[in-house]
């Protein structure tokens, strides 16, 4: 960019004064037809109708904040623990009729059950990730196996891929199988200049969450839209084109109500995370610890899969594949799309949901 900056200088500078004015003028007038088109998206979509009309399933378990949601639609079938990520609603694994994650292993068959963190409670306000995980996440599991009188196959989805891996570990005689998918390990791969600003940050960061005892749910979306500054702007400019009534409409209105229903992280939750995870690269160096033992992918022995987008701007995939690398015998499977359009683009059928359900059903009779 700074090539083609000078380029410019010395055109601009060539052609004389009344050049740079000339763009002095255009950049003003481009600069106000994209921020008018940025206000027009915003509220096109505040003005949609749509809203969000699933019936919540039967809820069979519940521990604090945290539910165990049961969608199975028969009986029999393998049991499949699903963990979203604590930072973001668990419905995005169901996000509507023609979305859902949820609802497609339950038509092929298997026996899925969905972990809803929920926002934090008093008591949870208090959690580090070792209480979630040996707290709530062993419970959830346990009443899975009790339910179904089998073994189950853990499906964790981004910071729910980790907590899958340290369940995995923590109780090895209640899985069957473990799926990660778009599951962060290395921090720092390709994002040194993050790890500067969180060490930088960690005073003042550490400071306001223990005051507050959370991270706030503004904050993290801050952080969330600090991956990619310019992509409100483009998304909401191109929502304002989009017939009102159009499936692909809805289908925006539904993703970005989920991504405007966050829930805050406990506070020890938040540092760990920030600090150990962003700061210090700690999975990837075997120094996150779980009830005081590593999380080392090193001791996982049941089969094991890893699904990473290929366009994951969240968790690239040089974050995601050394934790499959470090599993032995893990299979990985590289898909299209990003970190949320794996799940709900046009292709997750064919290339997330249908070779998952099959891996699944497939790896419970080796």
């Amino acid at each position: 960019m700074a090539t083609k900056a000078q380029a410019l200088k010395e055109s601009l500078d060539a052609a004389g004064p009344e050049a740079w004015n000339r763009l002095d003028e255009e950049l003003v007038a481009e600069a106000a037809l994209r921020h008018q088109a940025l206000l027009d998206g915003i509220e096109a979509y505040r003005r949609h109708p749509y809203a969000r009309t699933l019936d919540r399933p039967p809820e069979i378990w519940r521990q604090g904040s945290t539910s165990l949601l049961d969608y199975r639609s028969r009986a029999g079938g393998l049991p499949v623990l699903v963990i979203p990520s604590l930072v973001n609603r668990a419905y995005i694994l169901d996000l509507s009729a023609r979305k859902s994650l949820m609802r497609y292993l339950a038509g092929k068959g298997l026996a899925p059950f969905l972990v809803d963190w929920d926002s934090p409670g008093p008591a949870e306000l208090g959690f580090d990730l070792t209480a979630y995980i040996t707290g709530p996440l062993a419970g959830a599991l346990e009443a899975v196996v009790r339910e179904t009188g089998r073994k189950a196959a853990l499906v964790g989805y981004c910071m729910g891929g980790d907590l899958a891996l340290a369940l995995a570990l923590h109780r090895p005689e209640r899985v069957a199988s473990l799926v990660l998918m778009a599951t962060p390990w290395d921090f720092h791969a390709g994002r040194d200049g993050q790890a500067v600003l969180v060490r930088a940050l960690m005073q003042p960061l550490g400071m306001m969450i223990d005051s507050a005892g959370q991270l706030p749910v503004d904050l993290l979306q801050a952080m969330f839209a600090s991956l990619d500054p310019g992509l409100n702007a483009k998304k909401f400019a191109l929502f304002a084109q989009l017939p009102r009534r159009a499936a692909r409409t809805r289908d925006f209105v539904a993703l970005e109500d989920w991504a405007n229903d966050g829930v805050p992280l406990a506070g020890p939750v938040a540092q760990e995370c920030l600090f150990q995870w962003y700061g210090e690269n700690s999975p990837a160096k075997g120094r996150w610890l779980v009830a005081g033992r590593p999380v080392d992918p090193a001791r996982v022995t049941v089969p094991s899969l890893a699904m990473i987008p290929e366009k994951d701007r969240i968790v690239p995939p040089d974050s995601a594949i050394p934790l499959a690398a470090a599993i032995p015998g893990a299979q990985v499977m590289m898909v299209k799309g990003g970190h949320v359009g794996m799940l709900l683009s046009a292709r997750a059928v064919s290339q997330v949901y249908r070779p998952l359900a099959r891996w699944l059903v497939e790896s419970s009779v080796q």
